[in-house]
């Protein structure tokens, strides 16, 4: 059988984050079969450090991944499936869930994974997110 070469990697970039990303070396969204797949996005500040305080630092993960979906011709709108990271969720779940509606739009929402972890390199939340992109 031969094997059929895959056609490069459609990647969006949001203004000003290509340094972070290669420094990093990975994709912030992929375009794929009608689907946006976004990498996970945290709060962090324009040199890559996090923002210490929390609930600044869950705003500004949905200021950049708004600005990925927005690259992509997107809107938060457009996501239909949602996996959250939360480091101490028992300590921090319910304060970061009382953000999440300045972002999050009206019913129906979208699916939701949420995910405790012990360490997310400094980060206390992250999330990633697969959208439909506009026809």
């Amino acid at each position: 059988m031969k094997d059929i070469p895959m056609p490069p990697r459609d990647v969006v970039f949001p203004p000003g984050r290509q340094a972070l990303y290669k420094k990093n070396r990975y994709s912030p969204a992929v375009r794929s079969n009608g689907f946006l797949f976004v990498s996970g996005q945290v709060g962090s500040r324009a040199d890559g450090t996090p923002e210490p305080d929390l609930e600044s630092q869950v705003r500004l993960a949905f200021t950049h991944l708004n600005a990925v979906l927005e690259a992509a011709g997107c809107s938060f709108d457009d996501v239909v499936d949602v996996t959250v990271f939360v480091v101490d969720p028992e300590k921090n779940f319910e304060r970061i869930w009382q953000i999440v509606p300045d972002y999050w739009g009206n019913a129906p929402y979208p699916t939701l994974t949420g995910i405790g972890v012990t360490w997310l390199y400094g980060f206390q939340f992250e999330i990633k997110v697969i959208a439909k992109l506009p026809s």
